[in-house]
Formats: structure tokens, sequence, C-alpha cells
């Protein structure tokens, strides 16, 4: 967790991804529509990926990816972000 906790402080918006992933496509186009322009770990791209994907599993991101992390606090994967979008809730938390 140290690891992760690390990678996503300073910043006001991170997502874990994969680039070969369809809904982590999805949910860095949606959080960018909304105006925010998250820091993207594309973990099939990064040396220690495997690493960081077991990291984010035991933080009960299942799947692993995508992983969205706003103001340094995991939020959730891809149902948990369409579904804060859908409520009109998920643009407020990105400002």
């Amino acid at each position: 967790m140290d690891m992760i906790t690390s990678m996503v402080s300073d910043k006001p918006a991170v997502i874990f991804s994969k680039s070969s992933c369809c809904m982590s496509h999805s949910i860095k186009s949606l959080i960018r529509s909304i105006g925010a322009n998250p820091t993207v770990y594309e973990l099939d791209q990064v040396a220690n990926g495997k690493q960081i994907e077991r990291a984010l599993l035991q933080i009960g991101c299942q799947p692993s990816v995508p992983a969205v992390f706003i103001g340094q606090q995991f939020i959730g994967g891809s149902k948990t972000i369409i579904n804060l979008h859908l409520r009109n809730e998920l643009a407020p938390l990105l400002k």
C-alpha cells in the first residue's frame, strides 16, 4: 500500500490502467470529458506493473484496473465511477 500511497500523493486524480483494457479506456475518457487531467499509470507499460497490480488487489480493487483515486483516496473501479457519474456525483469530486 505504501507504493500506491506514494504514487497518488500530491496528485488530484490518478487512474491505474492497462492500455489493452476497454473499461480503463472508457473511464479515462469519461474523467477527461469532465475536464480533469488525471495522472495515468499503464500497468502493462511500467517496470513494476505486476507489483502495483497485486497492491491494488490487496486494497480491494476487483478487478485491478481501472482503479481511480481522487484526492489521494481510493474511489473505486469502473462500476463505482460510472454510478457516481450517473448520479451527478463524479464531477464535484473532480473539482
